[in-house]
């Protein structure tokens, strides 16, 4: 898929720490309950931290106390990508920014979440910057 920002692996690695990079570029994720935002109550808007796309505003964020920051729907329809994911022995619902493909984590759905849309972004710390409003 081609993206609106696509550079080579090489600057991505220039840019980014090598933890965001194995996050971000490597489809990696960060141990539960270790990111910045797990448990952040700050209002705002949660960007793509490899490109600032915006992705999440803090009013759709709750907690699932699934160890990662969790929202139950991207700030636009278009800002993120889902795509099947069958690593790890399992099927799930990768998460990627639209913009520019890095991976921010999984969705999961279903009845029993207590959010509005029945879904779970769980989503990696390192992949997002907050914004707070009026900052």
């Amino acid at each position: 898929m081609a993206y609106e920002i696509d550079k080579p692996e090489e600057q991505w690695r220039a840019e980014l720490t090598a933890e965001e990079y194995h996050v971000l570029r490597e489809a990696g994720t960060e141990r539960p309950f270790t990111g910045e935002y797990t448990d952040t109550k700050t209002t705002g808007v949660y960007s793509c931290r490899a490109c600032g796309a915006e992705l999440f505003r803090s009013d759709t964020k709750f907690d699932s106390h699934c160890g990662w920051p969790s929202f139950y729907d991207p700030k636009d329809s278009d800002a993120v990508e889902l795509l099947e994911d069958h690593s790890l022995g399992m099927v799930r619902t990768e998460v990627r920014c639209a913009r520019c493909g890095s991976h921010l984590g999984h969705v999961f759905s279903g009845e029993g979440y207590p959010t509005p849309t029945d879904q779970r972004y769980c989503i990696n710390s390192i992949s997002l910057r907050l914004t707070p409003d009026g900052g």
